[in-house]
C-alpha cells in the first residue's frame, strides 16, 4: 500500500511561490467534485490510448530560459522529489519542457523506473519545421529515451496556429507514425488559439489548458473555456489542466481550485508542480479529500 494512504490531513498551503489573491477566490462558491478521486487513478487521455496518472508532476513553476522553481532545488533534491512521488504517491506523469530546462533531470529519475510505466510530457517553443525535428533527436537525448510519449507545440497564441504552423504538425505527423512520439498537440494561451485547437481536433491528440475558478493566467472565463474543451472531448482529444492554482492566486484555497478541476468534468489530468515532498503529499491528500 502507497504511503500516501496515511497521510493525515494537511491544514498548510501548497507552495511559497503561489502568490494570494484572496479578495477574488474567497468570494467563488466552488461545487463539490462527484464520485472519488486518487491523484493515482489510472486515467486514459483522450483517443490515444495512454494510460497514466490523475495528476501530473509539474517541472515547470515560474519556469523559462532553462531554469524553474523545481530545477533550482538541486540534482538531488528534484530527483528525489520526483522518485518519492512515483513510489510513495502513485505519480507516473512527468510534465517538462524545453523552456524549463527540466529534461535531464527528468532523465535521471526516469532512468531508475520502468520506461512503460512512466508517461513523459515534453513541449517544443520553435516554430520551424527543421528546428522541430532537431528538438526530437535532443529531446530524446536530453531524456535518456527512445521515445517520448507526447510532445506539444508550446505557447500557442494564435488563432491562426493550425495554418501558420503547418510544417511543424506535418513534423510531428511523422514522428508519430515512425514512433519517436506516441502523441501531439498543443498547449494554448489565448482563446483564440483554444478555438483553433479545438477546430483542429482531428490533428490535436492532446490539448494543455489553463483552467482555474478565479480566472487568473486564463485564456477566458472559465465557462468559456470549459464550453471549447467540452467541443474537444467529443472529438477524442486528450485534455490536460494547467494553471489549476492560477499561477498563485488560490494559494489560500488549494483544495477548492482542486476541486474545482475535478469537478469541472472536463480534464482527463491536471499537473501541478510541487517544490517540496510536502507539497506533493499535501496536493495528494487534497485531490482525495475533494
Amino acid at each position: 500500500m502507497l504511503r500516501r494512504d496515511f497521510l493525515s490531513r494537511s491544514a498548510s498551503g501548497l507552495a511559497a511561490t503561489w502568490v494570494a489573491s484572496k479578495a477574488r477566490a474567497a468570494s467563488l462558491a466552488i461545487p463539490a467534485a462527484s464520485g472519488k478521486y486518487r491523484a493515482h487513478d489510472e486515467i486514459v487521455l483522450g483517443r490515444t490510448g495512454i494510460r497514466t496518472s490523475r495528476l501530473a508532476m509539474g517541472t515547470g513553476t515560474i519556469g523559462g530560459g532553462g531554469e524553474s522553481n523545481q530545477t533550482r532545488l538541486g540534482t538531488n533534491p528534484f530527483v528525489t522529489m520526483m522518485l518519492d512521488g512515483y513510489h510513495e504517491n502513485g505519480l507516473r506523469f512527468f510534465d517538462t519542457a524545453d523552456s524549463y530546462g527540466s529534461h535531464p533531470y527528468v532523465a535521471a529519475a526516469i532512468k531508475q523506473l520502468p520506461r512503460d510505466k512512466v508517461t513523459v510530457l515534453t513541449k517544443t517553443d520553435h516554430r520551424d519545421p527543421k528546428e522541430v525535428r532537431d528538438d526530437l533527436d535532443r529531446f530524446r537525448r536530453e531524456l535518456g529515451t527512445d521515445y517520448i510519449d507526447i510532445v506539444l507545440i508550446h505557447c500557442t497564441t494564435e488563432g491562426d496556429w493550425t495554418t501558420r504552423y503547418r510544417g511543424v504538425m506535418d513534423v510531428l505527423s511523422e514522428a508519430k507514425q515512425k514512433g519517436i512520439i506516441r502523441a501531439h498537440g498543443v498547449s494554448c494561451h489565448s482563446i483564440e488559439a483554444l478555438r483553433a485547437a479545438a477546430a483542429a481536433s482531428d490533428w490535436v491528440d492532446i490539448d494543455l489548458v489553463r483552467l482555474n475558478p478565479v480566472g487568473a493566467h486564463m485564456d477566458a472565463d472559465a465557462d468559456t473555456v470549459i464550453g471549447v474543451i467540452k467541443q474537444m472531448r467529443k472529438a477524442g482529444t486528450g485534455i490536460i489542466g494547467m494553471k489549476i492554482l492560477g499561477q498563485g492566486a488560490m494559494r489560500d484555497r488549494p483544495s477548492d481550485a482542486v476541486r474545482f478541476a475535478l469537478g469541472s468534468g472536463v480534464l482527463d489530468a491536471f499537473t501541478i508542480g510541487a517544490e517540496s515532498r510536502h507539497e506533493q503529499d499535501d496536493l495528494t491528500h487534497r485531490i482525495a479529500a475533494a
